[in-house]
């Protein structure tokens, strides 16, 4: 009983973090003047708003799928380095990238038993 509770709250983190992706890529992909002002703060070309949200949804599309999903979170961790790397560069705190990467990876453990092979955590 207990493994199903931990396989249902990664469900749920993984939901989470992905409904955060999503957001951020319609965003992206409708575009709109608070948008080019975020990019612009970024320092981000405006070209690149739709590609960013096509890569956006394509990890999150490979990260839902059981069978792909452990490439899913590898995409995602890089994708969520360069968040960092953009937010260090313009003085923005990353702590909240950082969370977010680590989210993507406790929910995708929690519900996927080829990574508690991997990552075994013992207790003392």
């Amino acid at each position: 009983m207990a493994n199903r509770k931990l396989v249902w709250t990664g469900r749920a983190i993984s939901l989470l973090v992905s409904l955060m992706f999503v957001m951020s890529a319609v965003m992206k992909l409708v575009g709109g003047p608070e948008v080019e002002k975020g990019m612009a703060h970024f320092g981000i070309p405006m070209s690149m708003l739709k590609p960013l949200g096509i890569l956006e949804l394509t990890c999150i599309v490979v990260y839902l799928i059981p069978a792909t999903s452990v490439l899913g979170a590898i995409l995602m961790a890089g994708y969520v380095g360069g968040i960092i790397l953009t937010n260090w560069r313009v003085g923005e705190p990353v702590y909240i990238p950082i969370l977010i990467g680590l989210l993507i990876w406790l929910g995708l453990y929690l519900r996927e038993d080829r990574l508690k092979g991997l990552i075994p955590l013992r207790t003392v």
